[in-house]
């Protein structure tokens, strides 16, 4: 019975998911064991990467403040440094997390978008 519920999970991965374990090619912009930084395959900005945490969570709703404070630091640690890296600090980025539907969260995997490269209006939707 193990055996089914592990190829139902295999099979039920989500896309972030996919491109984590390299199931799936993406620009792959930054990795190490926890994070992974990748190009937007539909950018709204010049520099337009998401960056996700390799452990699947589902939205911002279920995060959960002790569990997850270890990898919420890293990532904004890894925002810095690609940010960094793109050159983007000096003229500003925006960091996005849509949480749901109506806020425009495509994958049900929590991800944080990083646009830069251009003036970036306000209010954005």
């Amino acid at each position: 019975m193990s055996i089914n519920i592990q190829i139902f999970e295999i099979m039920d991965k989500c896309i972030f998911c996919k491109i984590a374990d390299k199931e799936i090619p993406a620009g792959i912009v930054y990795e190490d064991n926890e994070i992974v930084v990748f190009n937007d395959v539909n950018p709204q900005a010049p520099v337009h990467m998401l960056v996700i945490p390799k452990k699947h969570i589902e939205s911002l709703n279920v995060v959960d403040e002790y569990t997850d404070a270890g990898w919420i630091l890293k990532i904004f640690e890894v925002i810095k440094k690609v940010v960094k890296e793109k050159k983007l600090e000096n003229n500003g980025y925006r960091v996005v997390i849509n949480c749901g539907k109506d806020a425009g969260q495509a994958v049900g995997h929590v991800h944080f978008h990083i646009l830069g490269g251009r003036k970036l209006s306000w209010p954005p939707g």
